[in-house]
């Protein structure tokens, strides 16, 4: 078996040129921003841009944290989807406040989310599972996320039978699937250097709107 402290030493990180970054000429809210990051980290072939962590606590307050698809973002917000019966469905019911990570290193680019969630209705979390593909339909009509499974074939067998339903009916609905909507009092840009004078520019949302500061690295 081979070292992990060996094979930690021999990984590079940034081991490209990075982009240039003047926080100074960053607008004055962050979703242009956000907006502007994300269509260079695409034209930068970077592998699934849209994936993002996101972190909740549950009924204890112990964080948890996994990787979801990010369905849109305007003034509303960040946007995603699951179900309300999942894990994070029942800790965003219980605690309606969540964090975003998104990190495209192929430009040494973090931006961290921090707000206030709501849900959004049964009508925009049912039109939001039906602009997606078949495959998402399905495993949305499988449903039971999170919970016990009992033998691969019994996930096997729904699958199938969900997979048949979505082929034939593309508007099935699924009811506990939810559309979320993360409105941020935070976001931070982090733009990485080679030299690690990285540079971060966090928006603050404030009463009389959004105020922008330079962070340590």
């Amino acid at each position: 078996m081979p070292e992990l402290q060996e094979i930690l030493k021999s990984l590079r990180v940034w081991d490209t040129e990075l982009p240039a970054f003047d926080p100074s000429a960053a607008p004055s809210a962050p979703l242009p921003l956000f907006v502007e990051w994300f269509a260079e980290a695409v034209a930068a072939g970077q592998t699934e841009p849209h994936t993002m962590s996101l972190a909740t606590v549950d009924g204890d307050g112990l964080p948890d944290v996994r990787t979801v698809m990010l369905h849109g973002a305007d003034e509303d917000g960040f946007h995603f989807a699951s179900h309300a019966g999942s894990a994070k469905g029942r800790q965003l019911t219980a605690h309606p406040r969540a964090a975003l990570g998104f990190y495209w290193p192929s430009q040494g680019r973090q931006i961290r989310v921090r707000g206030d969630v709501t849900t959004q209705s049964p009508e925009v979390s049912q039109a939001d599972l039906h602009v997606r593909s078949t495959g998402a339909l399905a495993a949305a009509l499988v449903g039971h996320q999170s919970e016990v499974l009992r033998s691969p074939e019994e996930l096997e067998r729904a699958s199938v039978a969900a997979w048949e339903r979505a082929q034939a009916d593309p508007k099935a609905p699924a009811p506990t699937w939810t559309a979320y909507a993360l409105a941020p009092r935070e976001v931070e840009f982090f733009q990485g250097d080679t030299r690690r004078r990285h540079i971060r520019l966090r928006y603050r949302s404030t009463q009389a709107g959004w105020v922008r500061e330079l962070l340590w690295p």
